[in-house]
């Protein structure tokens, strides 16, 4: 049957096969594993020649040669026969390499190829994130400067609160952000080798191979070390590095994640009021069945995503805390998935909110649109409305806001500030109740300019219901925090900044 490949009759993980990148994708590939654990090998025998073991020079360039090469099937093949994956690999280099046969592997343990290779993709892994997270701060910190002074109607309680920016509310989310970048670059910094440490930590067998000589044990660790790209590496192990390592890595992961549904839910409560809306395709469709919608699936799939994400660091908790003494292996399945699956995850929501940055849209103003209105006495008006979006719903609730400032300019009128106050309230009660119980505007502004009590002060109700005098210093905190917090944690990356984003799916 035509299109009915072997790879639609099983599982595929969507993290891959529908979303992550192949940079982050081949990041945890069987092919850069068991690269790695080659290299790996070659490192140690490179370091045991170089301490004075009988290795060769052509043992040595016949690994070399054949770091690549790897007979997949003959690995699977032995796998089956000895139940043991590292043994399987050992013996499948051996095949290509017969003249270092016998020395591949000297001394060592399999967490000496598995450890050190997943902590080679945690450092990598990070690496990948670090410049994605980079043009999502970048394209955010754009997006805060440009709308800086743009008010907007604030929420706190998802009720109408005092009046923000565009721009101060992008650098909330833009702080958090800040914070996940060092939070990541920290952790990545803090990753060490586990090195040369065997069966139990103890270098055991290094000691015996170099007959008792401590200094070339620790020679060898940190040749090792250096060769594999680490500055240090864990002083004390059992078998394993500790698993608290996967607990930094995997939290600061779901911290982000965090950060990301916190965005991305917020930009879905502004889509609804339709004052902001992330980018929409010239030919998407938002709905089957309502052709007029314009739904966030962008920021929708960040949510959904990161939801995993957060939910991914209860394994390497739980992991950490049951392994016995010097290790136990009930944490090798579920590695195999919450390390890879952490990364690819936090991976893909990056990449999607770097896509969703470059292209929000903002509805300070929509078009005009003029209403033709025909009355019996056959005069007609032409009447010209303005719907602006973000200004209609401050203007909905800016009277109430304004309430306190009229009444301290009454007083600078020689108004009592008493009197002013009980005129408001009554006022301001008519005014909600045709909001909320006729589904009127707010015509407060209205019911002061009629009230012949306010007459004192009625030039100066422009002014008074400006609202940029509503922001505070918004637009100052705006300039201030990208120019102290934001654009210096952006210079590491700045080679790497132009690299857009286009979403396949």
């Amino acid at each position: 049957m035509e299109g009915s490949g072997e790879e639609f009759m099983k599982y595929r993980s969507p993290l891959v096969s529908r979303y992550a990148s192949k940079e982050m994708a081949y990041n945890f590939s069987d092919r850069k594993k068991f690269t790695t654990w080659r290299r790996l090998w070659l490192y140690l025998a490179k370091a045991e020649k170089e301490l004075g073991l009988s290795i060769t020079d052509a043992q040595v360039s016949e690994m070399e040669s054949h770091l690549e090469d790897i007979d997949f099937v003959m690995a699977a093949e032995e796998e089956r026969k000895l139940r043991h994956d590292v043994m399987a690999h050992v013996h499948t280099f051996a095949h290509c390499c017969p003249t270092a046969a016998p020395i591949i592997h000297l001394g060592a343990t399999s967490c000496y190829v598995g450890d050190n290779t997943d902590l080679i993709m945690l450092r990598d892994g990070f690496d990948i994130l670090l410049p994605k997270l980079a043009r999502v701060i970048d394209r955010l910190a754009n997006f805060a400067e440009k709308y800086a002074d743009l008010p907007t109607l604030g929420f706190t309680h998802y009720q109408p609160a005092q009046l923000t920016t565009v721009g101060k509310r992008a650098c909330l989310w833009l702080q958090d952000l800040v914070m996940d970048m060092r939070n990541l670059q920290r952790a990545r910094e803090d990753l060490r080798f586990r090195g040369v440490k065997g069966t139990t930590g103890t270098q055991a067998s290094f000691l015996q191979l170099f007959q008792g000589d401590h200094e070339k044990v620790e020679e060898l660790d940190r040749k090792v070390t250096e060769m594999a790209g680490f500055k240090k590496s864990y002083l004390v192990t059992g078998q394993t590095y500790s698993r608290k390592v996967d607990i930094d890595s995997l939290c600061v992961l779901a911290s982000l994640g965090a950060t990301v549904h916190k965005i991305c839910t917020d930009i879905r409560l502004l889509a609804n009021l339709k004052e902001i809306e992330e980018p929409f395709e010239k030919e998407q469709i938002g709905s089957s069945a309502m052709p007029y919608k314009r739904n966030p699936m962008r920021a929708e799939r960040c949510c959904s995503l990161a939801r995993h994400l957060m939910a991914l660091v209860s394994d390497p908790l739980q992991t950490a805390a049951v392994q016995w003494l010097e290790r136990t292996l009930d944490d090798s399945a579920n590695r195999r998935i919450s390390l890879p699956e952490s990364f690819l995850t936090a991976d893909i929501i990056l990449s999607t909110l770097q896509n969703i940055t470059e292209g929000l849209v903002v509805y300070p103003k929509a078009p005009f649109m003029t209403i033709k209105v025909t009355l019996q006495i056959s005069i007609n008006i032409n009447v010209t409305t303005a719907n602006k979006v973000i200004e209609r719903h401050i203007r909905h609730e800016l009277p109430f806001m304004a309430t306190e400032n009229i009444i301290m300019a009454m007083v600078k009128a020689g108004g009592n500030r008493q009197d002013c106050h009980e005129k408001i309230r009554v006022l301001s009660q008519q005014a909600a109740a045709v909001v909320k119980q006729e589904g009127g505007d707010n015509d407060l502004l209205a019911r002061v300019q009629a009230d012949p009590y306010f007459t004192p002060i009625l030039g100066q109700l422009d002014s008074i219901l400006d609202p940029k005098t509503f922001i505070g210093r918004a637009p100052q905190q705006v300039t201030r925090f990208l120019s102290e917090e934001v654009r210096p944690v952006l210079e590491p990356y700045k080679s790497k900044m132009d690299v857009k984003i286009e979403l396949e799916l």
